[in-house]
């Protein structure tokens, strides 16, 4: 006999996705870099302007690649990663001319935990690193998550949520 259409394997009614939380890379999660990168165009402003001639020209080409890296760097971070947590599962997209697109079941989660450092944890940014049961993707971790805390709260409590609906052992799967 078919199971009827609406129905989950154990038989409750299957209820449709919604979109708990979006998010993408945040750029405080660079502050560091961007005050590295800042500290090193200072210091070669000042060696350009000690030694002038020629060299304040190779200084500044210097200046101007670092900076094009950077913003370079934020950009693939940016564009290059989009996240979204539904009721029933985590969906991850990487790439930006090859596209990785990826989900894992909430059921199959095993842990959240987040990580900061200390100029992140001043700015609410970290990563959070999802551990699962998932064969292709057991272990996935989202980086430089603005309010990294609540996401990754919130990442848990549906994994709760979802394990509780379809009649599994919270803890263990």
């Amino acid at each position: 006999m078919d199971k009827p259409q609406g129905l989950m394997p154990n038989g409750a009614p299957d209820e449709p996705e919604q979109t708990l939380w979006t998010g993408s890379y945040s750029g405080k999660a660079m502050v560091g870099h961007w005050a590295l990168v800042s500290v090193i165009t200072l210091v070669l402003i000042v060696v350009a302007v000690m030694l002038a001639g020629p060299v304040s020209i190779f200084v500044g080409i210097l200046i101007g690649l670092i900076w094009l890296f950077s913003l370079g760097l934020w950009g693939v971070r940016k564009l290059g990663f989009k996240y979204e947590l539904t009721t029933q599962r985590l969906k991850h997209r990487a790439g930006i001319l090859t596209l990785t697109n990826d989900r894992i079941e909430l059921i199959d989660v095993d842990d959240v935990l987040y990580k900061q450092g200390l100029v992140q944890a001043m700015l609410g940014v970290g990563n959070i690193t999802i551990k699962s049961s998932d064969v292709s993707n057991p272990e996935l971790v989202l980086v430089g998550i603005d309010q990294v805390r609540q996401v990754a709260d919130m990442i848990d409590n549906a994994r709760r949520t979802e394990r509780r609906k379809r009649g599994l052992f919270v803890e263990t799967v």
